[in-house]
């Protein structure tokens, strides 16, 4: 179901959301799950103890070829309660509102420096997604967790080929190894070192309350670090790029956010509903019969909780296909719901807020150089551009 219009989820969620909200849908490998459209169902069964997240278990979706792979030992998406909550208790306080509040000022810093060299362009233009969209969140997760900025390309280049569902199932587990082989040396090296709670990143934190907590595994750093470095650099940056290219689409909102920078907090939330760009990766199987009103989803059948479809859903939001800057979209699920709501929301509102308000502020005259009908999107997991050029 490609969205047909870029800023739009698929059109066939409205109709199957008003006309069979669970609905049996055949996925890429022919095998068929359930798609839900409703706000209620998606935030029901993402809540429920009734399902599981493993991806490598029988009847998950496929959703991409050989989903299995997102099982690597160390993802949080893919753990079950209660390994995942004892995972999870350990690396929350991290990604607090007060410990992102304490890294705002240097966001703000590599915004600033990523501006000031974009607009260095003796053409004054630039592809705003090499630009900035994706250098801020990789410096950003980089120096959180203290890895080496110069080894974005390795994550980057791999991360593209991970996320997009046209990667067959061979060169998925390629680069699920050369990844796992890349940050398995990270990890070994920093945890051949003294590392103790006031580290000044992330990783020598980690590492130091896993020993402290009796449960410190190399296998399982690794890939807490893979998933952190490819969801924390990917879902930001395509929502950096979005969220520019719709702003400058809409000169009265933007207008308006500039006249309101307060405003742009509450702005962030409603670009996050309306684009909803990691939509079906909140998939699950269930683990016993479970109830969505006349339906029945039975134990061992797949479900796909369509984040997209969910925050367009008429009942919850007034004309949900409009962009209103000035909603208030409390309840919507960007970042997913329940256990597995995703970690690092905190960061990546700071990081978009940070980068928007900059970025209009400093350059006033910033407009697209392509109409967004000309632009190229993304047919991924994480929705996106592939490129924004941009001229001032």
């Amino acid at each position: 179901m490609p969205r047909t219009c870029p800023f739009q989820p698929p059109p066939p969620y409205a109709k199957l959301r008003a006309e069979e909200p669970a609905a049996r849908v055949t996925l890429q490998d022919g095998s068929t799950t359930w798609l839900l459209t409703r706000h209620a169902d998606v935030r029901t069964v993402l809540s429920s103890r009734a399902v599981s997240s493993d991806r490598a278990r029988p009847g998950f979706p496929a959703t991409v070829a050989n989903v299995g792979a997102f099982a690597q030992k160390g993802f949080l998406l893919s753990m079950d309660a209660p390994e995942h909550a004892m995972h999870r208790k350990l690396v929350t306080n991290e990604f607090t509102v007060q410990r992102i509040r304490a890294l705002r000022p240097r966001i703000q810093e590599i915004v600033d420096e990523r501006i000031t060299r974009m607009l260095k362009s003796p053409t004054r233009e630039a592809d705003l997604v090499q630009a900035l969209a994706l250098p801020v969140p990789s410096l950003v997760i980089c120096e959180l967790l203290g890895v080496p900025y110069d080894t974005r390309d390795v994550f980057q280049r791999h991360a593209e080929i991970l996320l997009d569902r046209s990667t067959p199932a061979e060169e998925r587990g390629r680069s699920f190894g050369a990844l796992r082989t890349f940050f398995g040396e990270l990890v070994a090296s920093r945890a051949a070192e003294d590392t103790d709670a006031d580290s000044d990143d992330l990783l020598g934190r980690l590492m130091t309350k896993y020993r402290e907590h009796g449960t410190f595994d190399q296998e399982v750093m690794t890939g807490f670090v893979m998933l952190l470095l490819i969801a924390g650099h990917e879902t930001t940056a395509n929502m950096i790029g979005l969220g520019v290219a719709a702003l400058l689409d809409r000169p009265e909102d933007l207008a308006g956010l500039r006249a309101g920078p307060d405003r742009m907090p509450q702005a962030v939330e409603e670009l996050l509903r309306y684009f909803s760009i990691v939509d079906y990766p909140t998939a699950r199987v269930a683990l016993e019969d479970i109830d969505l009103g006349h339906t029945r989803i039975r134990a061992g059948e797949g479900v796909i909780a369509a984040a997209a479809a969910a925050n367009h859903d008429e009942s919850v939001f007034d004309r949900p296909d409009v962009l209103d800057l000035d909603r208030n979209p409390r309840g919507h699920v960007a970042f997913g719901f329940g256990p597995h709501q995703c970690l690092g929301q905190n960061l990546a509102r700071a990081e978009l807020d940070i980068t928007y308000r900059t970025l209009f502020d400093r350059v006033p005259t910033l407009r697209l150089a392509h109409p967004v009908a000309d632009l190229a999107f993304k047919d991924a997991s994480v929705y996106g551009l592939q490129r924004l050029d941009v001229t001032w």
